[in-house]
């Protein structure tokens, strides 16, 4: 296995005059003392200058250097969003499009008519069978004569691109108007490395079928409405690299040309690892051609089911399938064995977590309310996990105790269901409920069946085993030089 690296960075401060606003999912405690973040767990307690600084808003103009120091703070904890207004201006000329292709050419002529004529583009031809049938596009194009893969095609194109960004986009996307501006602005603030961008599916027509519709809502391209920060373990832990734009000075070796699978994955979490900001930008949009076909539907979903075997050898246990608080683990997994001793196992695991949330958020007077709030969001979260756990990256353990143990058929059932009416809740697909659960379940089993399958080639269970954290680790925040104390 090769080891790739990303070129190191010391992030400099956001450009005066940034806005940034604290994500839907911060909630602020202890009369604003306390962030807390409801989807990723992070937790920062403020100190007076940055509350005074911040005030009771919950954006933030960065208009001098204290400013900026807790402006990037909350940047760099995922606790908040920069605000770029809805102006997107002329297309970048900057930015150079990189296409990898082989026997598309089609698709990268109905991509390449969505680009802006002032875009350079690199086509790179990864081993065509007929490589005349791209060389009439008036783009350039590089060949390889035999197929290397995505990842090398996409290192071929980075190597012939004289611009300071690049676009990486795959033949079977197309780019909606204004998408490669929206992007490049968030390179204003200098410690972004990578954006990429919302990946929809093509509009649906009267005959789209069953497979197309849940496509259309619940896609694994698709990261969903809500932009945020990049990074593992968080909300949105990865980009997929059928769309996203990077600074060219930031990728050094680019993508794993080892790897077959996950290699977006991997490229965003080295570029991280080396101190840069990814984003998530759901305002801009490109449109993805799905697979829609049942055979080649499942096939894909296990396909990037397999990719957590490597991803594991070379990011270790970022890659778990759950990452758990131990004591709220202990509490909903009580709960869910269905004893007589259940429940005062649950409550004093509960209440254990309650006493050291309080013990570190703040004035005594805040600290029962507010360590009640944080224990009572992380035992959902915590539940939602194992849920989730149950029906997709460990369902044939699951499977396997609902054969022997009717406690366990209860949980498997009402984890399948819940989970399943949760998702068709939130996503509003335009299908019935019950053909949306059906197809969410063997969306699960394959890529389920895809992590298992990987780690029995790479003869590892590290895919599977979950990570733990650790809540009584304390930390405060305040707009200093270096912000980094304060996240758990």
């Amino acid at each position: 296995m090769s080891v790739m690296t990303a070129q190191a960075v010391r992030p400099g401060p956001p450009p005066l005059g940034m806005r940034v606003t604290l994500a839907e999912s911060v909630v602020r405690c202890a009369d604003g003392q306390v962030l807390f973040d409801t989807a990723s767990g992070v937790q920062i307690r403020l100190r007076p200058k940055a509350v005074q600084i911040l005030g009771d808003n919950r954006d933030l103009v960065v208009s001098d250097p204290a400013g900026a120091r807790l402006a990037r703070l909350l940047l760099d904890r995922g606790l908040a969003d920069p605000v770029w207004g809805d102006e997107t201006g002329a297309a970048p000329t900057d930015v150079t499009v990189v296409i990898p292709v082989r026997d598309r050419a089609e698709q990268v002529r109905r991509l390449v008519a969505t680009l802006p004529p002032q875009v350079p583009v690199v086509i790179v031809d990864d081993g065509s069978l007929d490589p005349q049938s791209l060389t009439n596009l008036g783009r350039t194009v590089v060949r390889h004569e035999t197929s290397r893969g995505p990842a090398a095609a996409r290192n071929t194109g980075l190597a012939h691109v004289a611009t300071d960004y690049v676009c990486f986009l795959d033949s079977d996307v197309t780019v909606e108007e204004g998408t490669l501006t929206r992007l490049r602005r968030e390179f204003l603030d200098p410690a972004v490395a990578i954006a990429g961008p919302r990946i929809l599916g093509l509009p649906l027509g009267p005959e789209a079928g069953r497979i197309a519709r849940y496509e259309a809502a619940r896609s694994s391209l698709d990261l969903g409405k809500r932009a945020g920060r990049v990074a593992p373990a968080t909300r949105v832990s990865y980009l997929p690299s059928a769309a996203l734009m990077a600074r060219v000075a930031a990728l050094d070796s680019g993508f794993d040309e080892d790897m077959q699978v996950a290699e977006d994955v991997d490229l965003v979490w080295r570029v991280v690892a080396a101190g840069w900001t990814v984003r998530y930008v759901p305002q801009s949009t490109v449109r993805h051609d799905h697979r829609v076909g049942a055979a080649a539907w499942l096939e894909r979903k296990a396909f990037y089911g397999s990719g957590a075997e490597p991803l594991t050898r070379r990011h270790g246990d970022l890659v778990a399938p759950l990452r758990l608080d131990p004591l709220c683990a202990v509490a909903v997994a009580a709960l869910a064995s269905q004893r007589r001793w259940s429940v005062p196992i649950a409550a004093v695991a509960a209440g254990s977590h309650l006493a050291l949330m309080a013990s570190r958020t703040g004035p005594p007077q805040q600290r029962l309310p507010t360590g009640s709030t944080l224990t009572a969001m992380t035992l959902v979260a915590t539940g939602w996990q194992l849920t989730s756990a149950i029906t997709r990256h460990h369902w044939p353990v699951a499977a396997l105790a609902a054969l022997t143990s009717r406690r366990a058929r209860r949980v498997v059932a009402v984890a399948a269901v819940a989970e399943g009416i949760a998702d068709y809740r939130r996503v509003r697909p335009e299908l019935d409920p019950a053909t949306y659960l059906l197809l969410h379940r063997a969306d699960d089993l394959a890529y389920g069946l895809g992590v298992w399958a990987g780690a029995v080639r790479g003869r590892s269970i590290r895919p599977l085993l979950p990570a733990w954290t650790r809540p009584w680790r304390r930390g405060t925040a305040q707009p200093t030089h270096d912000p980094a104390q304060g996240e758990n």
